[in-house]
């Protein structure tokens, strides 16, 4: 399955998730610092949504009160949510 999520108060554009069930398989985010999120593209493979989000939720950049991992929890706890309510 794939979800699209666009964040929001980052540099990063849009986000685009693989997912097979609660796994997900593949992440890829579009702008923002490249090799940073391609990092954590890689680390995030093969785990489960909710210990991502239990790992990157609320992390800050700077003076910033959201950050791309940030963001990546929003949308995984976006994602979740809208299976939840099918």
């Amino acid at each position: 399955m794939s979800y699209t999520y666009v964040p929001k108060g980052v540099c990063s554009q849009k986000m685009e998730f693989e997912l097979n069930g609660s796994v997900i398989k593949k992440l890829v985010v579009t702008n923002g610092c490249n090799g940073n999120l391609s990092g954590i593209g890689k680390l995030v493979e093969g785990m489960e949504i909710d210990e991502v989000i239990t790992r990157l939720q609320g992390i800050n950049c700077g003076t910033r009160t959201t950050s791309c991992p940030d963001q990546i929890a929003k949308a995984l706890i976006e994602f979740r949510e809208t299976i939840n309510n099918k």
